[in-house]
């Protein structure tokens, strides 16, 4: 840039006058730079020349109240909501915005409310952090707690508060965590141990016998009886290893005892005397159910295959008892049929269902980036983005039928978003550009008829001091009119030769500017 055109464009800013200029400074190559403050540094909005300086400037201005309205968007939610930690991630967003926007205002005003609020936050997250610090303390505090009632309530009061806290750090959420989880399992242990201790011996053999005959009793009607035989055994075992208990209790509980297993016994053998032809009859009916399921349990057509397993497995359910010694590995192969086929299914479903979750996952981030593209202004970019993000969503397969239409109109619209912006935006640099060119031409008309009309009056002196010079009078001052004509006739051919270069520049600049109109 000439010094001229400087002078020129430094006298153009000193005549501006905008809420904020004392924020700016206009250097020597035209750069205006919006100064740093807080966490902001210092950058450049735009590159003013003496050509563009209007017109960029008031493109600048005009910018500055989007800038100010994303700010008070995020001030306006902030003020309304009630859980203001959610807004971190767009406070952050608006604070980078605010690092790159291209406009001219009071950015200052902005700053401070951005930081303002991005300092609430921050303390938000600390208050936060603080109320679970207290929380462990006061854990670690009764962890050598006796009061045992009391203090598992306070425990469970504890990790409901836990809960109930905010955002915190993941890192030192998780540091508190385990201290927190040290002392609930230091006091938990310590209570176990406390009551094995102060259970008595003898009120402990009471309630073991107790319940060792309130098993005997239900078992004394069981059907299954090879497997309660061995039961009875056991519980026999455990009552010998039992120690005393309470005397008039002892023999009480022992003829309960007795008179339940002397009962089971009795069936039993009735039972095996009277039935033993029926339950061969009924181990090939199940024979013949296993070697049907056996044979269905590879089968992948979900729907009728399942139908016929309930069908089997009612069947199975309606034969009546098998020999004891055959009850137990007849069932084990049906119900392995059973459970092959009902796992793979299951597998089978939970395979489409990750399929269905990965596949919504891929398209929600496809979304997400759409919805960002959807404000850019760098169109080629963006428009080859957008592209490749439609490309890949066909590639991709369904997702869940509960988000299939939402995810899809969501994409779709700021596809659409996208595009009305672009078409919107070509449409006023069309225009814009067809104003400069006019505005450029009828410049670059008049300068070209001036530096014409100029050219042709040096033409015009030059022939009149080259006809003097051909037709001087000898006489006495003929040698000094002589130089004083040589010397006019020089001067002037470098002036013609000086406006000649101008107006083939001036007219080479029309040319080039036209042509880049054209590409606009």
């Amino acid at each position: 840039m000439t010094q001229e055109a400087n002078n020129t464009l430094s006298a153009w800013w000193n005549d501006q006058s905008f809420t904020g200029k004392e924020q700016f400074s206009l250097n020597e190559n035209g750069e205006l730079a919006l100064a740093a403050h807080g966490a902001f540094n210092e950058r450049t909005v735009g590159t003013l020349t003496e050509e563009n300086a209007a017109i960029s400037f008031k493109a600048l201005s005009d910018k500055f109240p989007e800038v100010q309205a994303k700010v008070l968007e995020v001030e306006n939610e902030w003020n309304a909501a009630e859980d203001k930690l959610k807004l971190l991630g767009k406070v952050e967003r608006t604070k980078e915005y605010l690092k790159h926007a291209h406009a001219v205002g009071d950015f200052k005003a902005l700053y401070e409310k951005v930081l303002a609020i991005d300092n609430e936050l921050n303390q938000l997250v600390q208050k936060n952090y603080d109320a679970r610090l207290e929380i462990v303390k006061r854990a670690e505090a009764i962890a050598d707690s006796e009061e045992w009632k009391d203090a598992t309530q306070k425990f469970k009061e504890i990790t409901d508060e836990w809960k109930a806290t905010g955002q915190v750090d993941k890192e030192k959420s998780d540091e508190l965590w385990s201290r927190l989880d040290t002392a609930k399992n230091k006091f938990f242990d310590r209570k176990r141990q406390h009551s094995e201790d102060v259970e008595k011996d003898m009120l402990q053999n009471l309630d073991l016998k107790i319940e060792l005959v309130e098993k005997a009793e239900k078992l004394a009607a069981s059907e299954s009886w090879k497997e309660t035989t061995e039961v009875f055994k056991q519980l026999m075992d455990e009552w010998k290893n039992t120690g005393k208990t309470l005397h008039d209790k002892n023999e009480e509980l022992w003829n309960r005892f007795i008179q339940a297993k002397n009962a089971f016994y009795d069936r039993k053998k009735l039972h095996f005397e009277s039935i033993q032809v029926e339950q061969e009859a009924n181990q090939l009916k199940k024979e013949a159910l296993i070697e049907h399921a056996e044979a269905m349990k590879e089968n992948t057509d979900w729907g009728p295959a399942t139908q016929v397993f309930t069908s089997l497995f009612e069947e199975w359910k309606k034969i009546g008892k098998v020999p004891l010694e055959k009850a137990e590995e007849l069932w084990s192969k049906f119900n392995a049929a059973r459970e092959h086929f009902f796992q793979t299914k299951k597998h089978h479903f939970e395979s489409v269902k990750v399929a269905l979750g990965d596949n919504y996952a891929q398209k929600m981030g496809l979304l997400k980036r759409a919805e960002t593209l959807q404000h850019s202004k760098n169109w080629r970019e963006a428009t080859t983005e957008i592209n490749e993000l439609m490309d890949e969503w066909k590639k991709i397969g369904p997702v869940p039928r509960e988000h299939s239409n939402e995810i899809w109109e969501q994409f779709i619209s700021a596809r659409k978003n996208f595009f009305a912006r672009k078409d919107a935006d070509r449409a006023r640099r069309l225009e814009q550009a067809e104003r400069q060119k006019e505005y450029k031409n009828k410049q670059a008309a008049g300068f070209v008829i001036k530096l014409e009309q100029e050219l042709q009056e040096e033409q015009e002196r030059l022939d009149d001091f080259k006809n003097g010079l051909e037709n001087i009078t000898p006489g006495k001052k003929e040698g000094e009119l002589r130089e004083h004509l040589t010397k006019l006739i020089a001067q002037t051919e470098q002036k013609i030769a000086h406006k000649q270069q101008k107006l083939d520049e001036v007219r080479t600049q029309a040319m080039g500017a036209a042509d880049k109109n054209e590409n606009v």
